[in-house]
């Protein structure tokens, strides 16, 4: 940011599909009994696909001498789950079969940074960054959890969920904000070398968890099963450290990138009288990239193509106790490698670029565009 020699506004739209895996029944203890839908020897997996789209970026950016100050809005997170549970199937200790309760439950969560940052140009070879960051955060976790249709008749059956079967209802909802601040160093410690790193601080948002009984509940409709409130969850704080190498012609660049994603803070302030996090785990993260451009100097306009992969380690809970039900649900999830392709036009005063990202959990496609004047 501190090299720009023009004001410039940037935009970026942003496509995910998300291919969530998770838990829809099966056996979690014990061999199946082979009524009705207990005929599985091990979990069954089904994957929720769901969609989200808009804006991911806009930025003006306005530079001076050795100065540049840029105010902006990021969409730092834009992710939709839908699950079904129906027919989880387990030996009970007492004898007999244990169905666990089945459950339709969403999730939709989204982190919105608006914020200013600065960049000081304090020598040719090192270049300073500052942010103060406005997080607006909206998350809603809800589930609904259900009886058999009929009882005992359609105990091995397929749940309909039918309205009047719902046992209970649960909701955590955070509809917060915070500040948070960011910094990064940008160090041109070669010819055609340089060496950055960044630190971004992540908000506190508050939330609620309210349970309701349902009309299959032995407490009257509507009644508050379990509520809390006044309670703060942390998004994670990121850290890393980049290098990157530009060829003496300043057509090829190749980067790589060590990205820290501290998730574990999210258990150690998830708990409460309603969230037992004791028997649960979540790792932190060390995300790799790695990055490669080739850029068509000779063209009018510039047209560069790039491609990249990154791996993004599992941070999925993970429940590490006893019970066999809830290590089917929670369960740990695998690593991804994210492939990434892209291309862009470089006129006098405007850039475009598309970019895609593909692994098995989420592909993404993003457009961009920025404008000099």
């Amino acid at each position: 940011m501190a090299k720009l020699a023009r004001p410039e506004i940037s935009l970026e739209l942003r496509r995910r599909k998300y291919s969530t895996p998770h838990t829809a029944g099966g056996r979690v203890h014990g061999p199946p009994t082979g009524y009705g839908i207990d005929t599985v020897d091990g979990i069954r997996t089904a994957f929720s696909n769901e969609t989200t789209s808009g804006v991911s970026f806009l930025s003006f950016v306005y530079p001076g001498t050795k100065w540049s100050l840029a105010v902006y809005r990021h969409q730092l997170a834009d992710f939709a789950v839908r699950t079904e549970l129906n027919g989880l199937f387990g030996d009970a200790e007492e004898g007999g079969t244990r169905r666990e309760l089945d459950q339709v439950t969403s999730t939709d969560f989204e982190i919105i940074n608006n914020g200013v940052s600065g960049a000081l140009e304090l020598s040719e070879s090192l270049s300073l960054g500052f942010g103060i960051s406005y997080f607006v955060g909206s998350i809603d976790v809800s589930g609904s959890g259900y009886l058999v249709d009929r009882f005992p008749e359609t105990f091995w059956e397929p749940n309909s969920f039918l309205a009047d079967r719902v046992f209970e209802t649960s909701q955590f909802v955070s509809e917060s904000s915070d500040w948070g601040i960011n910094a990064g160093i940008l160090w041109r410690f070669a010819e055609g070398w340089r060496l950055g790193g960044v630190y971004r601080q992540g908000p506190d948002l508050g939330y609620t968890i309210a349970n309701r009984a349902g009309p299959a509940h032995w407490e009257p409709e509507g009644s508050d099963t379990g509520s809390v409130s006044g309670l703060t969850i942390s998004i994670p704080d990121v850290f890393g450290v980049g290098v990157a190498y530009r060829s003496p012609s300043g057509n090829v660049t190749v980067g790589f990138e060590w990205d820290r994603v501290e998730y574990s803070v999210i258990m150690e302030t998830l708990g409460s009288e309603l969230v037992y996090v004791t028997d649960l785990g979540l790792d932190d993260a060390d995300e790799l990239h790695l990055g490669f451009e080739y850029v068509f100097l000779e063209s009018t306009p510039l047209i560069a193509v790039r491609a990249g992969l990154w791996r993004d380690p599992d941070h999925r809970f993970r429940y590490e106790g006893d019970d066999p039900f809830q290590r089917a649900l929670f369960h740990p999830g695998e690593d991804a490698l994210h492939i990434s392709v892209g291309a862009g036009i470089a006129f006098k005063r405007l850039q475009i670029d598309v970019g895609a990202d593909f692994s098995d959990a989420v592909d993404q496609f993003a457009l961009s565009a920025i404008f000099s004047f």
